[in-house]
């Protein structure tokens, strides 16, 4: 059952796969998974963080935010030879891709050449870039694709009807501006949000067809479930329906047949029955490691077994040269303020 790339889905559209009985929608989520990806193949990556803490924004998830107390302490841009070294520690682990993320509402032009060296550092490596950095300017995304940059993370977060409810200090407009110059500059991108903030089905659903009808589909999608952290604003949320983070994830599938899909924040508190339904919906991307962000995440060899038990093998990565490598695996992984464990 193949899928045509729509970018046109309405708001009914996508609420109305929602309310499909539950088998319905995984059976039709797994036909249009198996028909554009190997369906038991998942891609492993991981995050790190080359400025920590101290992000003046006000987003109601983030232990990062300056305003929160969240035991999260503030530091410096990582110097190039320390992101260096972790780089060549991920390669030799069979990475192929080196993602970084830095806690700034957005990229200063004072910060943009020692970001770009940090970059064509990693790209010398022969690895994949990523990177997420907050907003960017036009100019500065051309400087960084210059300097080898392959992909940037820039999440929406929510819906546009409850983003008012999460952060303050940031348009939804500045999010989309930011990936318009992402894509104008020839990035790649990874965006997504996260469920389980207060949000209605119908602002899932929301969110969801907002991605869907960019320009571009995201090529990777990261769906995260609220890690609720004592000191933010959103401790205490009542938890989501694993059922109905199952649906989300089976609809973002539908949505965006050809995107990568991303078992985000939250896994460590998903059993592997649970993170099993994730798979056969339409997920076929997580972060690997024993840290996400500031968050705790499944350990490999918790992951390893359960991969075993499912069958499931990890996503070859082929690179420009035309050889194949492994899956992203890095280490010392902390989130930054307003990037959900994307990447």
């Amino acid at each position: 059952m193949s899928a045509t790339l729509r970018h046109d889905w309405t708001l009914e559209e996508t609420i109305a796969l929602f309310e499909r009985p539950f088998a319905d929608l995984l059976d039709q989520a797994h036909q249009v998974h198996r028909a554009h990806h190997d369906a038991n193949a998942v891609q492993v990556s991981t995050l790190l963080s080359i400025k920590t803490g101290g992000c003046p924004e006000d987003c109601a998830y983030c232990p990062q935010s300056a305003r929160y107390a969240t035991g999260v302490q503030a530091e410096k841009l990582m110097a190039l030879p320390a992101v260096v070294a972790k780089a060549q520690q991920a390669r030799e682990a069979g990475a192929t891709r080196f993602c970084m993320g830095a806690a700034w509402r957005s990229l200063k032009d004072r910060d943009v050449e020692k970001v770009a060296a940090i970059v064509g550092a990693v790209k010398s490596l022969g690895m994949e870039t990523c990177a997420t950095l907050g907003m960017l300017t036009g100019d500065q995304a051309r400087q960084l694709k210059a300097a080898g940059l392959d992909y940037y993370n820039h999440n929406l977060d929510t819906a546009p009807d409850f983003y008012g409810d999460v952060i303050s200090t940031r348009a939804y407009q500045d999010r989309l501006d930011t990936l318009s110059h992402v894509r104008d500059a020839g990035l790649k991108t990874c965006c997504g949000g996260i469920v389980g903030m207060g949000e209605s089905r119908a602002q899932r659903a929301g969110l969801l067809r907002t991605l869907a009808t960019l320009p571009e589909h995201p090529q990777s999608v990261p769906i995260n479930r609220l890690v609720q952290v004592e000191g933010t604003p959103l401790a205490g949320t009542a938890l989501l329906d694993p059922f109905e983070f199952v649906r989300t994830i089976a609809v973002a599938r539908i949505l965006m047949p050809a995107s990568m899909v991303r078992l985000s924040a939250g896994r460590s508190e998903m059993n592997d029955e649970l993170q099993a339904l994730c798979f056969f919906a339409g997920a076929n991307s997580i972060f690997y490691g024993e840290k996400l962000l500031t968050t705790g995440n499944p350990d490999v060899e918790a992951d390893r077994a359960l991969f075993a038990r499912l069958g499931i093998h990890l996503l070859e990565v082929e690179l420009a040269d035309g050889h194949h490598g492994g899956s992203t695996v890095h280490a010392d992984l902390v989130e930054p303020c307003g990037v959900d464990a994307a990447a």
